[in-house]
C-alpha cells in the first residue's frame, strides 16, 4: 500500500525536478523513483540512477526500502568541488 511522502531534491536533483520538494504516493524506493520518473522525465531519471536517497536521514541502498506515512526522502546527486 502506497504511503504519502515528502520528497526534498537538492542540486542537480533540484534543477532536474523543477522543483525543491514535492508531496508523493509510494510503498518503498523502486516505486517512488518509477513514479518520479512518469512525473519529472528522463533528466530526473539519469539524477536519481546516481543519487543516495535518504530516507529520514539513513541511506536506502536497497529498492525495496519501505516508505511509511509521513516519512521525508532526500535526494543527494554526486556533489563535486572543494
Amino acid at each position: 500500500m502506497s504511503a504519502q511522502v515528502t520528497v526534498r531534491y537538492f542540486a542537480g536533483a533540484k534543477a532536474a525536478a523543477g522543483l525543491g520538494e514535492e508531496q508523493v504516493s509510494a510503498a518503498d524506493v523502486a516505486e517512488l523513483k518509477a513514479v518520479l520518473g512518469r512525473r519529472h522525465g528522463p533528466a530526473l531519471d539519469k539524477v536519481l540512477a546516481v543519487s543516495t536517497l535518504l530516507v529520514d536521514g539513513l541511506a536506502a541502498k536497497d529498492p525495496s526500502t519501505a516508505l511509511p506515512a509521513g516519512v521525508t526522502v532526500e535526494v543527494l546527486p554526486p556533489f563535486a568541488g572543494g
